[in-house]
């Protein structure tokens, strides 16, 4: 494993350099710039900069009107205030008319950690998924970001990014690795059952993998960056291969990557699956680790669903 990088470090870096490379691309913050990275975008192209200030309904609406004049927006706050407080301009002026604005939103799930509760938004990925014409992404490490930034600068439409606010371990950084938008990546095989997982999850999942195998259990690892558009096939076809699933996500089992994977299931393939995720609760002040572990997000947590799953295959 390499050095721990944070999600949001990479999306700033990753933000300079396409900024520099394509003069279409805007960013607009909310005056959370040197916490959302997009200040590394400002030291390179401070004319294609704007704080918004703490007026995040706005800068929706900002963004979707420049979007509207050839402009790329990448738009930034923390995910409490951009999924939430600005819910419905982008609804309504982002979605609806499906315009070209890449919502960026750092600081996600719980491992915000001493902020607590009211800045730990574990319902992002369910809000922006249940609106029409929004792409949702959620990538595992920092290479995973870098390919998502630039994939979505690429493509025409809405997007919404969840990033995070702690250091993670970097996975992707092998020579065949590939990112490829709405394509889920297999990471590791196995026959009796399949683990998938999304953002930090998928490290935790990893670690998962190992414990099973030294236990003599051989699980598939699935990472799932892409919430929306699902890669279906991948879930059906490997719920068939192993006959169970377990998800993971730092983010409520309620609408968010374990009822995604559930939806697929239960019209194509019915499965058991086990959902390992916030079970429809607030998050509570405390340090990122502390939080995974109070809250069920760790690998152990992860090898105890799998025995549960393969205890109702």
């Amino acid at each position: 494993m390499s050095n721990k990088i944070a999600t949001r470090e990479a999306y700033g870096k990753a933000l300079a350099k396409i900024g520099q490379e394509n003069e279409n691309i805007v960013v607009l913050d909310a005056d959370l710039s040197k916490s959302t990275k997009t200040a590394e975008f400002k030291k390179v192209c401070p004319e294609r900069f704007i704080n918004m200030g703490i007026a995040e309904g706005n800068m929706m609406a900002v963004a979707a009107g420049m979007s509207t004049c050839g402009k790329i927006p990448f738009v930034s706050s923390f995910a409490m205030f951009a999924a939430g407080r600005a819910f419905e301009q982008i609804r309504n002026s982002i979605c609806y008319p499906k315009l070209n604005v890449k919502i960026c939103a750092t600081h996600a799930g719980i491992t915000v950690g001493e902020d607590g509760a009211s800045h730990q938004s574990v319902e992002d990925i369910s809000l922006m998924r249940s609106v029409p014409n929004m792409t949702v992404i959620c990538p595992s490490d920092a290479v995973e970001t870098e390919a998502v930034i630039k994939a979505v600068s690429e493509l025409k439409g809405p997007c919404y990014v969840r990033l995070g606010r702690s250091g993670v371990p970097v996975i992707n950084d092998r020579p065949d690795y590939k990112f490829e938008l709405g394509k889920a990546v297999t990471l590791r095989e196995g026959k009796e059952a399949t683990i998938i997982a999304t953002g930090i999850m998928v490290d935790a999942a990893l670690e998962a993998y190992n414990t099973l195998s030294e236990e003599g259990i051989k699980v598939k690892i699935v990472n799932i960056h892409t919430i929306k558009p699902i890669d279906k096939d991948a879930i059906i076809n490997s719920a068939r291969e192993t006959g169970v699933v377990i998800t993971a996500e730092e983010h409520s089992i309620i609408g968010g990557l374990g009822s995604a994977v559930c939806e697929v299931l239960s019209e194509n393939l019915p499965t058991p699956v086990v959902r390992v995720g916030i079970k429809d609760t607030f998050g509570e002040s405390g340090k990122p680790a502390e939080l995974l572990k109070a809250y069920g997000l760790t690998s152990d947590d992860i090898v105890k669903a799998v025995k549960k799953g393969l205890s109702l295959k």
